[in-house]
C-alpha cells in the first residue's frame, strides 16, 4: 500500500515525507533504546531508508548531462533535513543508557548491564 503511496505523483513529497517520519521511521525505532545496532544491521537499516527516500523524491533532472538520475545519499539527507534512522537508534540508546545510569543500584536494568559488562569470557 505505502509503495503505491509514494510512488503515487499527484501527492506532495513534502506529505510523503512526514508520512514517512510518522509511520516508517517510527515503526523501525518501536524500541530502539535496548538494542544493540552492529554494523551489519545499521547498513541495512540505512539501505532501507534510502529505498523509502528514493522512492518518494524520485529522479531529479540534471541539465548539465540533460538526462533523470537518482539522488545521492548526501542529497537524498539534505533534503530530508532529518537525522537517519540509525543516527537516531543511537540516541535514543545513549538516552536510555543515561536514564539506567541514574537508577539505583538494586534495580534490574542496571544490574544486568553490569552483570553484562563484567562477564567476559575466557579463551
Amino acid at each position: 500500500m505505502l509503495q503505491k503511496f509514494f510512488g503515487n505523483k499527484n501527492i506532495p513529497k513534502k506529505l510523503k515525507l512526514r508520512l514517512k517520519n510518522m509511520i516508517i521511521d517510527k515503526t523501525l525505532t518501536y524500541a530502539s533504546d535496548t538494542w544493540i545496532l552492529t554494523k551489519r544491521y545499521g547498513k541495512q537499516i540505512n539501505i532501507f531508508e534510502r529505498k523509502v527516500c528514493s522512492r518518494i523524491l524520485g529522479p531529479v533532472y540534471d541539465s548539465e548531462k540533460e538526462n533523470w538520475r537518482i539522488l545521492t545519499s548526501k542529497e537524498m539527507y539534505a533534503v530530508v533535513k532529518k537525522p537517519t534512522v540509525t543516527e537516531t537508534v543511537r540516541l535514543t540508546t545513549l538516552c536510555w543508557f543515561g536514564h539506567v545510569q541514574r537508577m539505583e543500584e538494586n534495580r534490574i536494568p542496571e544490574s544486568v548491564i553490569y552483570e553484562f559488562g563484567n562477564n567476559k569470557t575466557e579463551k
